[in-house]
């Protein structure tokens, strides 16, 4: 394995959560203060994100690989940009666990679990941006397209549960999402300096 300098800090929840938007601002405010840091985005590749949403459909085992498939060929890259700076990542292969892996059952679930830990980059630290599955549904409507299969409210409720549930098991920071978003970058950024420790500047 590559040795990593940088740290990498996730956000998840659902859609609609305000995941990029948190990532966003929390990397400029960094980024200003002395603490490079790059974001990433999951799935990397668009064409292999869109074939996993379509295979969801129908087949999540299917739509699991594909998002694996997308991990593991994005994985060099996000090891460079670690090798040089701190990365804020919306979604990790969280995601895929807790879209996918809800649906299959508890064998099988373990096994698609193994298998991110084998593929993936383990994040350092997790937020969880937690919105109730109807406030998201509302969101997601004021974006004024149509809602795909993984947006609608059925599932959204189910994937709750299982982010919640990762949270508890694996100690993530767990943020409120109905917070106004001046609010909640504040909350992440003393909350996650806190469990952190200090800035660590780049030397030359």
């Amino acid at each position: 394995m590559t040795a990593r300098r940088g740290r990498l800090l996730v956000i998840e929840g659902i859609d609609g959560s305000g995941k990029s938007t948190l990532a966003d601002a929390l990397a400029r405010r960094w980024t200003a203060h002395g603490r490079p840091t790059v974001r990433w985005h999951e799935p990397s590749d668009p064409a292999i994100g869109s074939r996993g949403a379509e295979a969801d459909r129908v087949d999540p085992r299917r739509a699991a690989m594909l998002f694996t498939l997308d991990r593991t060929l994005a994985r060099p890259e996000l090891e460079a940009r670690l090798a040089k700076s701190d990365v804020l990542a919306d979604r990790s292969f969280y995601s895929t666990l807790a879209y996918q892996g809800s649906r299959l059952s508890a064998v099988d679930r373990r096994g698609l679990e193994a298998m991110q830990l084998a593929v993936a980059v383990a994040p350092d630290l997790v937020v969880l941006l937690d919105l109730p599955p109807e406030e998201a549904v509302r969101r997601v409507g004021r974006r004024g397209h149509p809602r795909s299969p993984l947006e609608r409210l059925a599932t959204l409720r189910r994937v709750r549960r299982a982010y919640r549930s990762y949270a508890r098991r694996d100690r993530w920071l767990v943020l409120d999402a109905r917070r106004p978003a001046a609010e909640l970058v504040d909350l992440a950024d003393r909350a996650m300096t806190e469990r952190l420790g200090p800035v660590r500047r780049r030397r030359g």
